[in-house]
Order: C-alpha cells, then structure tokens, then sequence
C-alpha cells in the first residue's frame, strides 16, 4: 500500500547533506516519490517502502533519524556559535585540528622554517579534522555510488600530502570542517525562524469544566470567580459569585466544548468563543497586526494571540491539532518542501556539476604536462605544478554556495511572510508571484467590507423606496424579507445574510418556517418552498428569464444599480413580489492597497463581479482599478481570469472564495483572504498564497517580498558562481592556494546563506503608509 512517511534528519550541515540522503533513498526498492529539504530537516517519501529500510539507509550514510516522539516537540533553539561548536563531535576534532595546524601555519607559511614534527602536527590536523568528512565521503561512495562534495575535498588533501604540502593539507581539512560547522550554524538560524512560531503556543492551559459539564449549563455562563491562588484582582470585573477551581492540563487532553480561563496578559492557548468576559486581543502571532482587537461574548479568539486587561472564559472550537496556529504552521512547513523552479534546475544542475570538476581536474593535471611539458609536480618553492592546480580547483569548484543559495532565501522569505499574516503554500507560488503583472480582484468581501446591508425595500404596493435608515418600512416590505430570510437562512454569502440580518432587526426573521428544498442558483440567486409557496430570489437578469416583470420594475432596478447598490428581486408562486437594494461599503484601505500594487509593478488591476455593471463601474473607479468585468456567473470568472492571462500573460486572483474558489485555482496564483476569520475552506484549500486577515492590506507586502526574494536569489548565483569562476582562473595560473580556495568556497557558501537569511526580516514596501 502507498504511504507517505515523514522522518525528520538529524546531522545534516549543508544542502550536499540533504541531496546524498536523498539520492541514498530514492535507490531503495519502493520509493516513488522522496524529497528533504536541508532547513527544515524533513525527509518526505512516498512509496511502499518500510520505514526501517529508510532509518537504516540514512544511518548508513552517516546521519540519524529523530524518534517520532522527540521529533514532534519543539527543537532547542540554536544558542549563540560557540555553544552550537561545542555539541558537535566533528567540529570538536575540527578544533583539535586547528591547535595541530597552527606550528605549520606560523613557522612555515609565514617565517619559512621547516621541520619534519611540523609536518607531523599538519598530516595529524589533516587526521583530525578529516575523519568525519571521508567517513562521508566513502559511505557515500559506498552505499550511492555519488561523489560528493566531501570527496572532493578528501581527494584534495591526500593529494596535497602526496606532493608534500603537508600544512595545505591540514589547511584544506580544518577550514573546510569548520566551514561545514559555521553553514550549519547559519541554516540553524534559519530553521529557528519556524521554531518560534511553534513556541508562541503555550503547553498548558488552565481546565474550568469539561464539555460534558458544560452542556449542563447552556442556558446561561457566570463569569468565573477563582480562588485567592488563582484570583485576577480587583479590576477584573468577576462577580462575587464562586465557581469551580480552574484545573492546569495539557492542551493535548482538550476537547472541543472544553471551558477554560484565560488571565490577563497571557498567551490563548487554544482557538475558542468567548462566553465570559471582555479583554483586547492583540492576534499578531496571527494576522500579524499587532494592534489590540476588542473581544467580548461570542467572540472567536486564536490560539497564541495574546489577551489584554481582563479575565476571558473560553470555549474551545478546535483540538490544538487542528487550531489556525498549528494549520499555519503546518502549511509553512509543507510550503518548505516545494521546491521552486529556480532551486529544481539548480538541483539538477548540482548533480551532473560534481562529477564534471572531477573530469575537469584530472584534464588540468595531465593535459599541459603530456601536451605542453609543463611541471607536473611543484618543481620549486615558488613554482606550482599542474597536480597542485587540479587539486585546488576541486576545492574551490565545490557547488555549496550554488547549492544553498535558493533553498535558504526561499525558506527565510516564506517565513517572514507567515509572521507578518501571509501564508505561502510553496516556493513554486512565490516565484510566480513575482512574475505577475496582471491582478484580477473579486468585489464583495475583497475589495468591500463583506457586510452588505439592505438600505431599501419596495413591493408592488409602495409607490417609493422605503428606506431603511428612516425605520419607514411597510407591512408588505417586512412580509417579503421575512419570505426572503426563511430562504437565505443558512446561506453564508454576504448578501444572504444581510437579508437575514435585517430580518432579525425588525423582529419577523421566525415569522416563517426555514425553507424546504433550498437550491442555489450559481451566481444568479436561490429558490426554495416557504409554507407551500415557491420563492425566488435573485439577480434582475435571473428575473427577466423567469418571472414576468414590468419596465417600471426594471427601472427601479436600474436606479438602484446607478446609486451603486444590488437590486434583489422577490418572486413568490412566479409572481413578481417586490425588490431590495443592498449596498456594500468599499474597504478604507482598498485605494492605498491598490495604488501600493501600482507601485511594486502591478499594471492592470481588474475587478470581477456578478453585480450589475453601473455599481461595478462605480466601485472600480473610486478605488483606481484599471478594468472592471461585471454580470459575472461564478464560471463566467473563470472564462474572464483564462481570457485576461492570454491578453496579459501571468495573472493572479484575490478573492474570499464565495463563489470565486473556481477562478482562484484558475489563475496562476490563486490568493485568499481571510485565513483567520472571514474566508472559506474551500478558499484556503484552493489558495495558492492566502491573506490571514480579513482584507488585503498585506498584498501590496507579498508582492514586494516575491520580488525581493527573486532579486536575493539571482544575486545569491551570480555571486556564487562569478567568485569560483575569478578564483578558478587564479588557481589555473597559478596564483591561487588551496587553503585560499576552502576559504574562498566556504566563505562564498556563509555568505549566500547570510545574504538569503536577510529575507527573515526584509520589510520594506515603498509609501508602506499608504496602505
């Protein structure tokens, strides 16, 4: 049976790890599918494969897997560069090295005596320091026939001592074993990034009364009044009355419909509904907003948000599995594992890379000897032979820095996009993101509040509006939203439930019974049988071709639609009823997110709706987009995302996934909003990238961090690959060390790592506050 199984590595210190692991796995009888990504240290394999044959495979390599009950807590957290040295047994020998290749280096690279007991101390710091790394190098030789990285430089400093430079020999080991440690320590750092998210949660919380007890207490919640041990103060606003002491457990033994308590600057522990109390929020580890968000009853909060000045009692709504912590989290990490195009053809380029220094290096030693009588071996102290040369050029031809340079940004920016309340699925999505020139916006709930409501409602009996602000509304007015709410009723679309909202506010939303036979009409509107009478409700277009109407009722619509509201017709038994004017409010923040989007390269923004096209035009222009599509069906947009990709080229689409989750999988990059609150399931499955708060002001961020990211990777090559081409050509005439090359290439590699790991806190948006 196919199975995917997940083992988390342990003792990996650059990407050359993570590919020799993969290439040992990939051999073994049953695997399908098998990808490790060097940062987060996780090993995915898909396949029929045992997982005692893959613990045993990585084993043999030379590395180690994490017991899954060690594996599923929270690593320690890297500690500063000594203590990180310090645990590490190869970097142990690798200063033991540094102690014996010290006479050498002082005596005679730099005062020029020689001794035989020095070139003991080198050939003794090469031992040292190179145990580890040949080990590597002959397990990977051994078990996956690959020449690695470790090979190479093994290869360079047995070769050094056979031509006697003993003290190069040691050099090349020790700084390439200590260069392994400090690229190990930098990508630790980076793996700390998604460590601190998981510790935002806390482990325990504080047990009021389990679900069973609860659901005896439903008609009504005292707030909780605990014992002087437990008691919040004086301000906390808890009656006198008292309750049950409040119990510390671990979140793992909550269920949902657990009560718990919440003091006042603690960390939520778990997703729930306020059913006591009022405190500010600040939801930052969330949305990453840090403003404070007032939570009273009824109230959702997130786990790892932060509670403000009161005492909070709390329902929980999910196991701490499933809460928008642990699924942010776990979408981040599964977001590491999908390589991007850039890191996929860098891979493959790495493979064939290796072999091809190898051939290169045995043509440098021998081609200009045989061909031109050049020297094969150092004919003098200041002459280097051609055997010399081949051997530094396999140290500095080494591919760690070409190798690491994409994982590492697109890690750190993914990363810092999910601290700051942008969730993205993959590397593939963000580089594609940074292609897009074109955006395609869905109006209601993405670039409106989401919260329409009616302002107007109009029978055949009312000779105008009855404008709901007013409170001037007639009998046959309230009749037919009663008729419409029994309908909408377990609608979540916003229109649905500003019908049923307005319903409830003039006190007829029980007048009838909940419809029966409920049927969505995509896009156009919903019918369903109310007491033994048929409604419809819906669009005016849907009107025209089922319910006879007059033009006076068209043209009620059409003045509706001019003021920039949605008409809503009302058909009862296929007569036609009556009419409501919704209106939407556009977001505050809509024009500054769009002229932002301008501003980081977004050409043509378009909106996409199915309301009518005078209130589309109207919206559309007031916040600055370039086009606008109205009377669209929900399969309409997706005609309109396909055709606006062949007139523009790459296209992304923003929505909320209320009638838009086809469009979203459609285009390019499909971005949600609403991850926290607001935004569907079916949205967030679909999503590509999505927004946690409920709007789009962090759009503008994500496009920027895309390009970002790109422009720090294309550096990160060109920078790794010029530096060993310019110390490549010194090497070849003659100019360039070997103790210089493992700097070179080891320093190359720190470097690209550092430069990359800048993604973790890159924040720069141009006139950020215009957002």
């Amino acid at each position: 049976m196919t199975t995917k199984q997940i083992l988390h590595i342990q003792g990996m210190d650059c990407a050359g790890c993570a590919r020799t692991i993969e290439t040992g796995i990939r051999q073994l009888d049953g695997v399908q599918a098998c990808t490790l990504n060097f940062t987060s240290e996780k090993l995915h394999v898909t396949g029929t494969v045992k997982r005692d044959a893959m613990i045993e495979r990585v084993r043999d390599l030379g590395f180690d897997v994490a017991e899954e009950e060690s594996a599923s807590t929270t690593p320690e957290q890297t500690g500063n560069f000594l203590q990180f040295l310090w645990r590490r047994r190869a970097t142990q020998m690798a200063l033991l090295g540094v102690l014996l290749i010290m006479p050498g280096l002082i005596f005679e690279e730099l005062l020029g005596r020689h001794h035989p007991l020095i070139d003991l101390a080198s050939v003794g710091a090469m031992i040292a320091a190179g145990i580890p790394i040949v080990r590597s190098a002959w397990r990977s030789l051994t078990v996956n026939r690959e020449i690695t990285i470790n090979a190479l430089m093994s290869i360079a400093a047995v070769g050094a001592v056979i031509i006697g430079a003993y003290t190069e020999a040691g050099m090349v080991m020790v700084l390439f074993a200590l260069g392994e440690a400090l690229e190990g320590y930098t990508s630790s750092r980076a793996r700390d990034a998604l460590r601190s998210l998981m510790q935002v949660v806390p482990k325990m919380a504080m047990l009021l009364r389990k679900r069973e007890e609860s659901n005896s207490n439903l008609m009504g919640v005292i707030p909780l009044q605990v014992q002087a041990a437990t008691s919040c103060g004086d301000s906390c606003g808890c009656s006198e009355q008292t309750a049950a002491t409040p119990q510390q457990v671990h979140i793992d033994t909550l269920e949902v419909g657990d009560v718990i308590l919440v003091k006042p600057g603690e960390r939520i522990p778990m997703d729930g509904r306020v059913l006591a109390g009022a405190s500010s929020v600040n939801q930052s580890p969330i949305t990453g907003e840090s403003r404070l968000m007032e939570k009273e009853i009824n109230d959702d909060v997130f786990a790892s948000s932060i509670n403000g000045e009161g005492v909070l009692e709390l329902e929980v709504t999910h196991r701490a599995a499933d809460n928008t912590i642990s699924r942010v989290i776990k979408m981040v990490e599964e977001a590491q594992e999908q390589r991007a195009p850039t890191q996929r053809f860098i891979d493959r380029f790495a493979h064939y890379y290796t072999p091809a220094v190898v051939v290169l290096a045995i043509l440098v030693a021998t081609i200009p000897p045989l061909f031109f009588g050049l020297p094969f071996w150092n004919p003098g102290p200041d002459t280097i032979g051609w055997l010399y040369r081949a051997l530094a050029l396999l140290v500095v031809a080494c591919p760690c820095a070409l190798v690491i340079s994409t994982p590492v940004s697109i890690i750190s920016a993914i990363s810092n996009a999910a601290r700051s309340g942008v969730l993205i699925k993959g590397g593939v999505h963000l580089e594609q993101l940074s292609r897009i020139k074109t955006m395609a916006f869905d109006k209601t709930g993405t670039l409106t509040e989401g919260r329409p409501s009616v302002v107007s409602t109009q029978t055949l009996r009312c000779p105008q509006p009855n404008v709901i602000t007013t409170g001037a509304v007639c009998h046959d007015c309230s009749d037919m939203l009663a008729l419409a709410s029994a309908v909408e009723y377990q609608s979540e679309h916003p229109l649905a439930q500003a019908i049923v909202q307005q319903a409830s506010s003039l006190g007829v939303q029980h007048k009838y019974p909940i419809a029966e036979g409920v049927q969505a009409l995509a896009g156009r509107g919903v019918t369903g049988i109310v007491g033994g009478q048929s409604i419809v409700i819906g669009s005016h277009r849907l009107f025209d071709s089922t319910i006879p109407h007059t033009e006076a009722m068209c043209a009620a619509a059409q003045y509706q639609a001019e003021q920039g509201h949605t008409p809503i017709m009302v058909g009862v038994d296929g007569r036609y009823q009556g009419m409501m004017a919704v209106s939407d409010t556009v977001r505050e923040n809509s024009r500054g997110v769009v002229d932002s989007l301008k501003q980081v390269g977004i050409n043509d923004l378009v909106m996409l709706t199915g309301d009518n096209e005078s209130a589309a035009r109207k919206v559309g222009a007031s916040i600055g987009m370039t086009d606008v599509r109205a009377d669209l069906l929900p399969e309409d947009k997706v005609q309109a995302v396909r055709s606006l990709r062949a007139e523009y080229g790459p296209i992304a689409m923003v929505g909320d996934g209320i009638n838009d989750a086809p469009a979203l999988a459609t285009a390019d990059v499909g971005i949600a909003i609403g991850g926290a609150s607001g935004g569907t399931a079916q949205a967030m499955e679909t999503a590509d990238i999505t927004l946690m708060r409920d709007d789009i002001q962090q759009l503008p961020f994500a496009v920027a961090l895309s390009h970002a990211t790109m422009r720090t990777i294309q550096t990160n090559i060109v920078l790794s690959l010029s530096i060993k081409f310019v110390f490549m050509v010194l090497v070849l005439l003659g100019v360039g060390t070997m103790w210089m090359a493992v700097i070179t290439d080891m320093g190359t590699s720190i470097l690209v790592t550092l430069y990359g790991m800048r993604l973790l806190h890159w924040q720069k948006l141009p006139h950020r506050g215009s957002v």
